[in-house]
């Protein structure tokens, strides 16, 4: 087995299309074609079944695809390290981000850093807090950066900004003229749209209500969806709530799509993840420095 073999499999696996790999890679459809049947051939399984005219992982291929991709992540963070032991920031930095940080606040980070170091490539992978703390554990990726608080003993986690969870409604919900403020026990009168089960964003805000007293299995939750996004466009268009965070509700509030209703919500830390038992690259230590400059001694 070789990295060629492991990087041409990820490719057609993420495309689930060889000629798209080939393409994406600079290779020939059968170049593409041999390594994968070498593959198969050589550990007698097959990694893609031929669905009419396409292809699809095997269930073979879904677990070899992780370990493929971690072994090629392996495999770059090894370059970059020895390109800074000669003095040179360059490589290939990956970072797993949840949705609200990804979209709303690395942008302007990533931007930064790229100023500042050129020759440093960022490679972004977006996905929940458990698909973040997946991607650490596994090394899939160096730096992973997450809503809340998590409780694992191999990773290790540092706040590097603080974000605000809001309920809002559409205006046409009745909690929308609401001058007073909500208690937790009201909140069982609306229907919900929430993240799906994983999404920082669902577990902090169910953490907050039961603190406050009321089990989150007492609220009507008639959509899960993947997306703030999609959470948002559902909410905008009438007859439910849901917790968000306020950068990704600002646009629609002040657009009058949506009401930020009066119920207290903590506020919630954004979160650096390493792994306890890598050494982070010089790449990663700057890039944590910049998002996050170290506080002065008191």
């Amino acid at each position: 087995m070789t990295l060629e073999q492991l990087r041409i499999f990820v490719a057609v696996a993420e495309r689930q299309h060889v000629t798209r790999a080939a393409e994406a890679l600079l290779l020939t459809q059968s170049a593409v074609s041999s390594a994968i049947h070498a593959l198969e051939h050589d550990f007698a399984v097959k990694l893609f079944n031929r669905v009419g005219r396409g292809i699809e992982l095997s269930e073979a291929g879904r677990l070899f695809l992780d370990e493929a991709r971690a072994v090629l992540a392996r495999t770059d963070l090894a370059r970059l390290r020895m390109a800074e032991l000669g003095g040179l920031r360059r490589g290939t930095l990956r970072l797993h981000a949840s949705q609200t940080i990804a979209s709303y606040w690395l942008p302007r980070h990533l931007m930064a850093f790229r100023g500042t170091h050129p020759r440093v490539e960022l490679e972004l992978r977006v996905g929940n807090t458990t698909d973040v703390v997946r991607a650490v554990r596994e090394g899939t990726a160096e730096i992973g950066l997450i809503e809340g608080t998590i409780d694992h003993p191999g990773l290790v986690a540092r706040d590097v900004a603080r974000d605000q969870l809001i309920v809002v409604v559409a205006p046409g919900h009745p909690w929308a003229e609401r001058s007073g403020d909500l208690a937790a026990s009201d909140l069982p009168g609306s229907a919900w749209v929430m993240r799906e089960a994983g999404s920082g964003t669902r577990s902090e805000f169910e953490t907050a209500i039961a603190a406050a007293g009321l089990d989150p299995a007492a609220l009507t939750i008639t959509l899960e969806l993947p997306s703030n996004e999609a959470v948002r466009a559902a909410v905008e268009a009438g007859g439910a709530a849901t917790a968000i965070s306020a950068s990704v509700a600002a646009p629609a509030i002040e657009a009058g799509l949506l009401v930020a209703v009066p119920f207290s919500l903590p506020s919630r830390a954004f979160r650096s993840l390493l792994h306890a038992e890598r050494t982070p690259s010089r790449s990663a230590e700057a890039f944590l420095a910049a998002i996050a400059p170290p506080r002065p001694h008191q």
